[in-house]
Formats: C-alpha cells, sequence, structure tokens
C-alpha cells in the first residue's frame, strides 16, 4: 500500500431483512431485538423472553407487514433507498469513496469497513443516520463500528459525523420536504403531525437525550414552515412491549384530532432519514385506519428524506464539515 492518505465515507443505516418471509425475520428481530442498547433488560431473563415468547410467533405477523411495503422490483424500501443515497452523494463527491453499512442485515457495516480498509482507506468519516441521538439507535451504530474495527489490523482515524438534529442543513431539507408535498395536496389540512420514533419513558430518565434533541428538531422545524399554534401536534409512534414510552403516542393523537372535528391531517416524520416499515405500513396504512376509524378522511403521509436533492446536499455539507483537513 502507498504511503497516500485516503478519506472514505460510511453511511451508517439500521437495515431490514433479507427478504420478507418468516425465516428472514426471524433471523433480523433476533439480531434486533438481542441489542443491549435497543432492549436494556437482564440479559438472560431477555434471552427466555425472546426466544420462548416473541421469535415463535412475532416473525410471522411482521413478515406479512413487509410483504405490504416489498417492491417486486426494488424490494425493501430502506434498502433501496438508502442505496439510492449512497449513489447520489458518490455523485458529489467523485474522489472520496462513498459506501453505506448496515447495523442488522446486508450489507453488514463489518464487512463494507474491510473492504474500503482492503482498499487503502485510513480515514473514515461516518455518519449515522439518525439525526436526533439516542443509545438505542446512534449508539447501537457506534458499537457496531467498533465491534467491526476490533477485528482489523489497520484500523483508519475516525471522524464520527454528530447528532445534526439542530443542524440548519438538515432543517432545511425536511422543511423544503414538508413544503413540497404540502403544496402537492388538493385540500387544505386541518392539522399537522410531525411524528418521531418513540423510546421508553425510563431510557429518558436515565440520560437519553433523545425526547430533548426532538423537542429542539420540533421547535426549530415549526419556526421554518410558519405552521400556527394549535394547528400542529408532535407525537411519538413505533411502540414496543409494556412499558411506558414517550407521550403523546400518535394514535392517540390522531383519534383525539378525529373525535375534535378534525378531518385531514398531513403527518411528516423527521426522524426518519429513510422511508421504511415504520413509515409507510405504519403510518400509511396503520395510523390512517385508527383515524379513519375514529371519524376522520384524509391522512397525507409525507415522505421521509430519502434521496431528495437537498437532503443529498445537507449531508453532503455536514461530511464537509467535518471533513476539514481530510477532504
Amino acid at each position: 500500500m502507498s504511503g497516500m492518505r485516503s478519506t472514505g465515507i460510511l453511511l451508517i443505516q439500521l437495515g431490514t431483512p433479507d427478504a420478507p418471509t418468516t425465516p428472514a425475520l426471524r433471523r433480523y428481530l433476533r439480531q434486533f431485538l438481542g441489542d443491549p442498547r435497543v432492549i436494556e433488560y437482564p440479559r438472560f431473563a431477555w434471552w427466555l423472553i425472546l426466544n420462548c415468547f416473541i421469535l415463535p410467533t412475532r416473525p410471522k405477523r411482521s413478515a406479512a407487514k413487509y410483504q405490504r411495503i416489498w417492491d417486486s422490483q426494488t424490494g425493501s424500501p430502506l434498502l433501496h433507498l438508502t442505496r439510492r443515497q449512497t449513489e447520489e452523494l458518490q455523485r458529489l463527491l467523485p474522489d472520496v469513496p462513498v459506501r453505506f453499512g448496515m447495523q442488522i442485515g446486508n450489507p453488514p457495516v463489518a464487512e463494507v469497513v474491510h473492504e474500503m480498509i482492503g482498499q487503502g482507506v485510513d480515514r473514515l468519516i461516518v455518519l449515522p443516520m439518525y439525526p436526533q441521538y439516542s443509545a438505542t439507535t446512534t449508539a447501537s451504530a457506534t458499537d457496531t463500528l467498533f465491534h467491526a474495527l476490533m477485528k482489523e489490523r489497520r484500523v483508519p482515524a475516525l471522524r464520527v459525523i454528530p447528532p445534526y438534529y439542530a443542524h440548519p442543513a438538515y432543517l432545511d431539507a425536511a422543511a423544503a420536504i414538508i413544503q413540497e408535498e404540502q403544496a402537492r395536496l388538493t385540500w387544505q389540512p386541518d392539522h399537522f403531525l410531525l411524528s418521531f420514533h418513540g423510546i421508553p419513558v425510563e431510557y429518558a430518565q436515565r440520560g437519553d437525550p433523545y425526547a430533548t434533541h426532538v423537542k429542539r428538531t420540533t421547535a426549530q422545524l415549526i419556526e421554518r414552515l410558519g405552521w400556527p399554534a394549535g394547528q400542529w401536534t408532535q407525537s411519538f409512534q413505533s411502540l414496543f412491549g409494556r412499558k411506558k414510552w414517550l407521550k403523546p403516542y400518535t394514535d392517540d393523537v390522531l383519534q383525539r384530532l378525529a373525535k375534535q372535528g378534525c378531518k385531514r391531517v398531513f403527518v411528516a416524520m423527521p426522524g426518519f432519514t429513510t422511508d421504511c416499515l415504520e413509515t409507510i405500513d405504519e403510518i400509511g396504512r396503520e395510523s390512517t385506519e385508527v383515524f379513519h376509524h375514529a371519524g376522520g378522511e384524509e391522512l397525507h403521509r409525507c415522505p421521509c428524506l430519502n434521496d431528495h436533492p437537498k437532503w443529498i446536499e445537507a449531508m453532503r455539507t455536514m461530511i464537509m464539515e467535518e471533513g476539514q483537513g481530510w477532504l
């Protein structure tokens, strides 16, 4: 290998099952729910719950949901959109290798990092695809990366882009997508919802700053969007298990709005950098049904950041800032 220094860029995303099948979902859920960052519970007791009660039944139900969002040509939406983000970012940064790796499933972070090191990368700029920090997501991503590097002889120098919940480039991109989508509507929403993935309340009480980051993002977005007070709500979705999670819950808010006479709502999910099961099926189908059953008429799901040019440019901006002296 030459003495030339080589910088690479790695996007880290959560991951997706390899197929919308029960065996593939069993593999995926075993890894995802086995992560102590995601489920903080005594390990042996959780192993018993996971293997005796969850994995025998949940994979089949989850596979049915994934079958609804799986594309016959492009497969998993999250994988397809992450690939598109990487390709578009590579186009903006033609002189630097840009790759993506998954914490769960394929392509694994460890495999991608190993290939990049083999190609001579000795400086790595890492972008976790989570704007708001949580130990359940951001820390899990860096755990995966550091674990992979434990097996490498030549470990590259690292720069991990900090949480970007208040970064103007991220906020401008999120606001632009919401405004563009709102302009396409043929009707005026009675209410706007900003729905973020939830976490258990006890995680926040133990010091996870996620809820604070969500509040900061929300305040900055509302400032950009100019939505009047009383016409928007910030809520939390994707609950799992029996613990109390951050409130208000998205479905509860939708039911309340419908019962109060709101007929048309617009739901954006700015914490998700790509559309996935939680946005396409959970909000686009399940929460829409909840709203309809409570008396609502129209629920419009706003696309996530995905491969929108403003988001690709925002990623480039954050990478260039973090990469000063390396790029």
